[in-house]
């Protein structure tokens, strides 16, 4: 199925909802203290831009890039409308946020997600896009519960060695 990706003001009806569904969903599945979902506002802030996959007049999913003051990039609010669970939503929006993220020439995407049976869906798309397992990045502090992921997406380039 083909998605129409482009970017969102977070001013509609459907991306409030589902938004809404997105904290709720990390709430339920995470224990106290370790939800780093965003919300409306937060990501509204200028270093994020948030694209919705649409379905016709219907929203199928959301994701967002937020841009790192090292230059990196961060995956957050990656989240399918339940009636488009298992149609590609995630993996159409990850390739478009991973494809902005090079235009933007961001050198490493990073994502903070939580573990157990609830994310087991979400980190098996990002290990089969290439993340690897890896530190704390930023502001996140690791626990049993949390995982940090990563994908380099522009080796450097050395000379030969003499």
């Amino acid at each position: 199925m083909a998605f129409a990706i482009r970017e969102d003001d977070l001013t509609g009806e459907q991306t409030r909802a589902l938004l809404a569904l997105h904290l709720a969903g990390m709430r339920a599945h995470s224990p106290p203290g370790s939800v780093h979902a965003l919300d409306l506002s937060s990501l509204r802030m200028p270093e994020i831009t948030v694209w919705a996959a649409w379905s016709g007049n219907r929203m199928a999913g959301i994701g967002a890039l937020k841009m790192l003051a090292d230059g990196g990039g961060e995956i957050k609010s990656m989240r399918t409308h339940p009636d488009f669970l298992r149609m590609g939503v995630a993996a159409a929006l990850l390739d478009h946020i991973i494809a902005a993220a090079r235009d933007r020439g961001v050198r490493r995407l990073c994502l903070e997600t939580g573990s157990g049976p609830a994310f087991d869906p979400a980190l098996a798309l990002y290990r089969l896009r290439g993340f690897t397992d890896g530190e704390a990045f930023g502001h996140y502090v690791a626990t049993a519960f949390n995982r940090f992921l990563h994908l380099e997406l522009h080796a450097s380039i050395e000379g030969p060695s003499e």
